[in-house]
């Protein structure tokens, strides 16, 4: 049976970290991988823009640069999203199959509120093609979630109470290892 569990967190709480170390584990052990990973690129220190990574092919490509008026079809207050490169995303999700582990890293309101950003994810995940999908996806969504899919595990980062987890533990836990 293919199980979704959810990893939430406040921003800057480690998700992305601890997904592309999932990842490495994942592969490690013999595991197929496909997805999205959207790891934050930094200059200077400063977080400046977001790329996006294909898990089946390791392609990355510029997703979005902060948000400093430039025209955009896609946008947030923060971030001004390449078209190219979130429709580049949504194919990546529809070519993901086979996989062992699906992993997406967000979905967000550009999603559940707006129909916009990685909504093939939302395909992908009702096709269940995969052992184990873990979807990255904010606090304030997370009832949204489990409305739309059968969550079996949430994975909350900045639960005070938690035992941090290893990207070996999370690898067991999602995929039985």
């Amino acid at each position: 049976m293919n199980q979704v569990s959810v990893l939430t967190g406040e921003i800057q709480s480690g998700k992305t970290s601890l997904c592309l170390a999932l990842v490495e584990e994942a592969r490690k052990s013999g595991y197929e991988v496909g997805g999205l990973l959207s790891p934050a690129v930094y200059q200077r220190g400063e977080k400046t823009g977001i790329d996006v990574l294909d898990l089946k092919t390791s392609r990355r490509r510029r997703l979005a640069e902060l948000n400093e008026g430039q025209s955009s079809d896609l946008e947030t207050i923060h971030w001004a999203f390449l078209p190219e490169a979130v429709e580049w995303g949504n194919q990546a999700l529809l070519q993901a199959f086979p996989c062992d582990l699906l992993l997406i890293d967000e979905l967000g309101p550009l999603e559940f509120n707006r129909g916009e950003g990685w909504v093939n994810g939302f395909e992908a995940i009702r096709r269940g093609e995969f052992q184990a999908a873990l979807v990255v996806v904010r606090h304030s969504l997370l009832e949204e979630a489990h409305q739309r899919w059968d969550i079996s595990r949430t994975i909350d980062l900045s639960d005070p109470s938690r035992v941090p987890l290893s990207s070996e533990e999370l690898c067991r836990l999602l995929l039985g290892n």
